[in-house]
């Protein structure tokens, strides 16, 4: 009996943690380099075909992505770009943010950004960096 109660209050403080539904996938993505960004967002929506939430960070010279009537080119075998599949990403529900620091150092601002995309606020990005789950990848 004792060791019963002994296992089920072992289960109460120590819950099981990251299961397959508290995971979710973070991308930084910095590289100027169009097949770099098109590889980026090929995991991010391979990643999102695996049903796990997906968050992508624009900054430096990729944060060109979220800029509304820019393009990048199309890529084979997908023959489409990687903006072309950002859009996808955030149609299924991606969050897609430009670092806090890109649109004050270009002659760029919000209105410039693609609807759905916003700038992101370096505490909340910490705070989620350290959330259980999170796997983190940059390119």
């Amino acid at each position: 009996m004792y060791f019963i109660l002994f296992l089920l209050s072992l289960m109460m403080i120590n819950p099981a943690t990251n299961t397959e539904s508290e995971k979710e996938l973070f991308v930084v993505l910095t590289s100027a380099d169009q097949e770099t960004q098109m590889m980026a967002m090929v995991i991010a929506t391979q990643t999102a075909n695996q049903d796990v939430p997906v968050r992508i960070l624009l900054c430096s010279d990729a944060g060109y992505l979220a800029i509304d009537g820019t393009e990048s080119r199309q890529f084979e075998p997908a023959g489409r770009s990687p903006k072309e599949l950002l859009s996808g990403l955030m149609q299924r529900g991606a969050t897609v943010e430009v670092c806090g620091i890109f649109l004050p150092n270009r002659e760029l601002a919000e209105g410039d950004l693609i609807e759905g995309i916003t700038v992101a606020s370096p505490p909340e990005v910490a705070a989620y960096m350290m959330k259980d789950g999170v796997r983190y990848f940059t390119f």
